[in-house]
């Protein structure tokens, strides 16, 4: 079968190319925006990529194509998709392939959560593959382990990041409605996604509905110290429940915890400790404790997730370490919502003390650019010494926003103009935390060659 992926080069659509590659069909696939690590993963893969979403490719790229599978980034009035619906011919969403044609005889162990969700995936399918239970997988992110965002197996596992992003143009369901987990991971629930849930109460909604698809026998791993969560669940739940948190967290009735040391906990039972561990900050225990948690679902014995973990490397883009110039330490990261800035923020400040951090931002998530979180921004960055923002494409001035902080913050529309401003206050023992959820104009690579070049 021949199945051309549109939107193919984000996280979730790349990954669903790569598993349709895998299991033996043709995969052709389109995009806008061409860039790594994705691009890379497919190329490598030998999925063929086109720039743009000319309705031609119907009689070029995509010709032969059996199905035409639509990622949520497309809408109506794209020429490619309009030509596809006035063809007649078939089309789907990624998660209802998925869910058609590989999830329907896995056991399912989702990851779901406003934050955490690629990490906290990826430290799951990891104690998984450690534990020679060969699981399948859909990260939104490349997992260092595995080198790839995606992989199907023989084995009877899937662990997937289960998105409350909606699914397609013609299904506004969350994403995770199709994949009927027999596991579920609720991490932590916010409000996000400005652009589809009109408030938290539409979000709470949508994870009900995930909750109404657990079996009686299946079981949810949730975050005990998320109110929000709680209110989920209070919606009705039929399925076993474990409940997580921060050993520091006053007791919810939580059946494990995690200390800051990594000390973990099942029922007030010491079951080992979480150390060595490469991820940093108290978010990414809680994540990793999640993950043990949901593994033990599947009989893997608390001791050897603890091993597993103590040999993980991380997830590109997740505080990713892309290089030191003349003293000046360089990371990439995915923090696109105020929450997760402040607290990949924290970790990094935790991990290099009085250093100075240089924040660089690019609000670019639909939400972000809409503003509706702006006014917490400001406090998001409070472990910054310097913020850098790209002001491109906003409906709002971020110039305006981040007065408070004064000559600590400079923001431009003009990408150029915001790296001279960078590389002319950057010195060495600085560390620059760049965070976007896109490819920033490659502005990582910019930042290291530039440096380099002032370094001589």
């Amino acid at each position: 079968m021949h199945l051309h992926v549109l939107g193919i080069c984000g996280t979730f659509m790349g990954g669903i190319a790569a598993i349709a590659r895998t299991a033996g069909h043709t995969v052709t696939g389109c995009d806008a925006n061409v860039y790594p690590p994705m691009s890379t993963q497919l190329v490598s893969l030998g999925i063929a990529l086109t720039e743009g979403y000319d309705a031609a490719q119907l009689e070029g790229a995509a010709k032969g194509a059996n199905v035409f599978v639509v990622g949520n980034a497309i809408s109506r009035g794209n020429p490619l998709l309009e030509a596809i619906l006035d063809s007649g011919r078939a089309y789907t969403s990624g998660p209802q392939w998925l869910a058609e044609t590989v999830l329907r005889d896995k056991w399912v162990l989702a990851v779901a959560g406003t934050h955490g969700k690629p990490t906290t995936t990826a430290l799951l399918a990891w104690i998984l593959d450690r534990a020679g239970l060969d699981p399948g997988f859909l990260i939104g992110g490349v997992a260092m382990d595995f080198a790839v965002s995606a992989r199907l197996t023989a084995g009877p596992f899937f662990v997937i990041e289960a998105d409350e992003y909606d699914t397609a143009f013609s299904d506004k369901r969350s994403k995770f409605v199709h994949y009927r987990p027999r596991t579920v991971v609720l991490n932590n629930l916010e409000y996000d996604h400005a652009d589809i849930f009109p408030d938290l109460a539409a979000i709470e909604r949508e994870f009900h509905h995930m909750v109404r698809t657990v079996p009686r026998r299946g079981r949810i791993i949730v975050n005990g110290g998320d109110e929000n969560l709680q209110r989920v669940l209070a919606r009705g739940c039929w399925s076993e429940v474990e409940r997580f948190r921060a050993a520091a967290v006053p007791d919810t009735g939580a059946d494990w915890t995690i200390a800051a040391d990594g000390t973990i906990k099942l029922g007030g039972a010491p079951q080992g400790a979480l150390n060595p561990f490469a991820l940093v900050g108290a978010h990414n225990r809680l994540n990793a404790l999640a993950a043990v948690a949901a593994a033990r679902h599947v009989s893997v014995p608390v001791r050897e997730s603890l091993a597993a973990l103590a040999t993980f490397r991380g997830v590109k883009r997740r505080m990713e370490l892309r290089g030191t110039v003349g003293g000046i330490t360089i990371y990439d990261d995915f923090a696109h919502h105020p929450t997760a800035i402040a607290v990949t923020l924290e970790a990094l400040r935790r991990q290099v003390g009085e250093a100075r951090i240089l924040a660089v931002l690019e609000p670019r998530s639909n939400t972000m650019k809409l503003g509706t979180m702006k006014a917490a921004l400001v406090p998001s960055l409070a472990e910054a010494n310097l913020v850098f923002c790209y002001a491109g494409n906003l409906a709002w001035d971020p110039g305006v926003v981040l007065k408070s902080l004064g000559e600590r913050a400079y923001t431009s529309t003009d990408l150029a103009a915001l790296l001279d401003a960078i590389v002319t206050s950057a010195k060495p023992g600085d560390h620059i935390l760049v965070m976007s959820n896109g490819g920033f104009g490659g502005i990582h690579d910019k930042l290291l060659a530039r440096l380099a070049s002032k370094a001589r």
